[in-house]
Formats: C-alpha cells, sequence, structure tokens
C-alpha cells in the first residue's frame, strides 16, 4: 500500500436556510461495507490519537466538527492532510500508519471501518510495521 492510495471522498452536501445535511452510504459513497463506527472526541489540546496501522481493515475517518490533522505512512512516504469539512472523507487502506493531532477544540473525528474490532489486526510497534510494509 501507498501513501498515495489515501484519497478524499466528498460527500453529497444538501444546503438549506435552516442548515446544512450530508450524508454517506456504505459501498456508494464509502468503498467498503462498513462493519463499525466510532468516534474521537473530547481531545485534550495537545493530545494524539492513532500510533498504529491495520494489516487488513479499510477506514474513512471524516471531521464532523472541528479540524484535526492526519499523518500517512506507508513505510517509505508520508504526508499529512488536514480535516476541516464535514461534507469530506479520508480513505485510508491497509497498511497506512495514521497518526492524528492538531485537533481543534470541541472536534469530533467520525470513523468507518471495515471490520469489526480484533486486536490481531493491528501493528502498534512502527518498527514492525516498518518492516513488514516494505518486504515485498
Amino acid at each position: 500500500m501507498s501513501v498515495e492510495q489515501c484519497r478524499w471522498l466528498d460527500f453529497p452536501r444538501i444546503e438549506d436556510q435552516r442548515g446544512n445535511l450530508t450524508f454517506v452510504e456504505a459501498e456508494r459513497h464509502i468503498p467498503f461495507a462498513i462493519r463499525r463506527v466510532y468516534y474521537l472526541y473530547d481531545v485534550p489540546p495537545g493530545a494524539a490519537r492513532g500510533g498504529h496501522a491495520h494489516k487488513q481493515l479499510e477506514q474513512v475517518l471524516i471531521a464532523a466538527s472541528g479540524s484535526f490533522d492526519v499523518m500517512l505512512d506507508d513505510g517509505y512516504a508520508n504526508r499529512r492532510v488536514t480535516l476541516d469539512r464535514a461534507d469530506r472523507g479520508l480513505y485510508v487502506p491497509r497498511m497506512i500508519w495514521r497518526e492524528l493531532d492538531r485537533f481543534s477544540a470541541n472536534s469530533i473525528c467520525l470513523v468507518m471501518a471495515s471490520a469489526y474490532y480484533t486486536e490481531d489486526d493491528y501493528f502498534r510497534d512502527y518498527e514492525e510495521f516498518a518492516g513488514q510494509a516494505r518486504t515485498p
């Protein structure tokens, strides 16, 4: 996998004077069936989340409120992106190390995942991940 495979997904935005509405449909707007949804909130100033990669799981991250940065790393290259729109998500395929930081006050990071939680799917040690990512 490559950080180049991480990509933006734009979701429908219905604008109205009463407020905007965005919806997301699995396998239409999201490139996989959604098996799990979770969200990060009340992240203290200066705190970071993530710090892992997944062996098989794919994810889409959305800044449902506020903003935060995501650092993406494939074992060779890395890039940092800012999520700050509720109508846009970031697709992160398997075997990409991710770290989330620079959370704004009252931000909410919504995550949709392709699989149920299983600890066996995680790389929590960067060197172990990088060794696997760099193996042909």
